[in-house]
């Protein structure tokens, strides 16, 4: 029976009971939601290296109207350290999708605690270890995990739809109006302040720093952490014509490769081979590309020569292509004569699909080689370990739809857009002089490849002295391997401490 329907049938009951008005079930309608639910415990633990106090927080903090109704339930979990310096830095962090809960960086990478999960390896069945943490900030900075609405617990409430809040402009504004209640409630508007996200997540982070810095610029941020980062949605658009995403994915196609063993007399590390493949890219490559049918047969064999060796495929196959392969024929192609395919997220992962024929895999074996163990982890942890008591199913991912790619300047327009986010982080750097990028990108990444992100923000309009590019030797969860953990929590801890 549809919800509306037993709305009415109820009216209808309630009705023929005597002594109940009309008037009553207006009121109930009316009636304020509960309390936001909310559950505060304390802790101790050791996180970079020093012993630390800390209360957790996690729960419900409602976006309210003009009135102060709640319209939404942002979810969060707050990680403070014992002693009330208002000073102390605070760090907000959430992943992408769009649609995805926070629960990758906050149990992969930066939370108290973390799970325990094999690398480059199927995450198996459970149970799934959850340890201690010493790779956690908690030493420099406290840390806030935002769910957005249609994540995590996160909901809409009152009068207002979850898909309100489903687009670029619309999520930015909500995740500012968290922020700032936040910054109210806790005391904490003298605190130096970070924000970061992963792969979407630093979309939304460029769309959140010109919601804080721009209109208003009430709220000053001191720097801005891009884990896995895509800020320019038109460059890799995979349209004909569009030949920026051969450009920009062929240094990931290289470090793959590389990685896989199948390039002849390779160098020896990955910054070397994508070195190499960044030259060729944005020269011999790019000029084939533009040249189009002009290209000559001489020129064109040259081309395909390199071009094969960077990727590791043959010859025929890249001149089958046009010298234009796309991601998908290459997770499928390259270890083919193995039987195996390789992941998108994270190239190092293999996958065996139901047979050897067919252009693209039948799935991505780095994804669903690590979603079972992320999504037990974070519902155990916040139930047990934090207390919280709470009847909704966490959305890790795939709660969110018909996302508005739409900024709020380019309303109205017909078509698709492919936004670009960049120029905002632009504007923010040349209005705040105090403002430092950090960027972590992966080798094997090719959901968000490194060099799209190099190429979003080596163009006009920004400060190159302050934007911090690091690599890392594994895919867009950099972090599920050990040794890359502890690389990307000491680069980040170096960034918040030198601000």
């Amino acid at each position: 029976m549809r919800f509306t329907t037993c709305l009415a049938a109820i009216a209808l009951a309630a009705l023929s009971v005597p002594g109940f008005a009309a008037d009553d079930i207006k009121s109930a309608a009316d009636a304020p939601p509960p309390p936001p639910i909310i559950s505060v415990t304390k802790h101790k633990g050791s996180f970079g290296g020093q012993a630390i106090a800390y209360t957790a927080t996690t729960g419900e903090t409602y976006l309210k109207d003009k009135e102060g109704k709640p319209l939404a339930a942002i979810f969060s979990t707050a990680y403070v350290k014992e002693g009330g310096d208002k000073t102390r830095p605070v760090t907000f962090l959430y992943n992408g999708g769009p649609g995805s809960g926070s629960l990758w960086l906050h149990m992969g990478a930066f939370g108290p605690k973390r799970v325990v999960i094999p690398n480059a390896r199927d995450d198996g069945a459970p149970p799934y270890p959850i340890i201690d943490n010493p790779e956690s900030l908690l030493d420099v900075t406290d840390i806030v995990f935002i769910d957005p609405v249609g994540t995590g617990f996160a909901r809409a409430i009152g009068k207002k739809e979850a898909k309100d809040y489903w687009g670029v402009s619309a999520d930015a504004k909500s995740i500012a109006e968290f922020i700032r209640t936040w910054l109210s409630e806790n005391g904490r508007w003298s605190s130096p302040k970070f924000i970061g996200g992963e792969s979407y997540g630093t979309t939304r982070s460029v769309a959140l720093i010109n919601e804080l810095e721009g209109q208003y610029n009430d709220v000053a941020v001191n720097g801005i952490i891009l884990i896995s980062t895509i800020l320019d949605f038109a460059a890799p658009a995979e349209v004909q014509g569009n030949e920026m995403p051969y450009i920009l994915n062929l240094p990931s196609m290289a470090t793959t490769a590389w990685y896989h063993k199948k390039i002849a007399n390779p160098p020896a590390t990955a910054s070397e081979i994508a070195a190499q493949a960044r030259a060729f890219a944005i020269g011999p490559y790019a000029a084939a590309l533009l040249k189009g049918n002009a290209l000559s047969a001489q020129e064109r064999a040259s081309v395909r020569s390199e071009l094969a060796r960077l990727t590791g495929l043959s010859e025929s196959f890249v001149d089958n292509a046009d010298l234009r392969v796309t991601p998908g024929r290459f997770y499928k192609e390259l270890l083919r004569d193995r039987g195996q395919t390789i992941g998108r997220l994270d190239t190092r992962y293999t996958g065996v699909d139901y047979d050897r024929a067919g252009e693209e895999p039948d799935n991505d074996p780095s994804f669903y080689a690590i979603d079972g163990a992320y999504t037990a982890a974070i519902n155990s942890y916040l139930r047990d370990d934090l207390n919280l008591k709470i009847d909704r199913q966490y959305v890790t991912i795939g709660g969110v739809n018909e996302w508005d790619w739409k900024l709020a300047d380019q309303k109205g327009r017909d078509g698709e857009v492919y936004v670009n986010v960049a120029p905002y982080l632009g504007r923010a750097m040349r209005e705040n002089s105090g403002l430092r990028v950090f960027v972590g990108q992966g080798w094997y990444d090719f959901a968000t490849p490194f060099f799209g992100a190099e190429y979003s923000l080596g163009r006009s309009g920004f400060d190159p002295a302050r934007i911090q590019f690091h690599y890392y030797d594994a895919g867009h969860m950099m972090y599920v391997r050990p040794e890359d953990l502890r690389k990307l929590s000491a680069d980040i801890r170096a960034f918040i401490r030198a601000r």
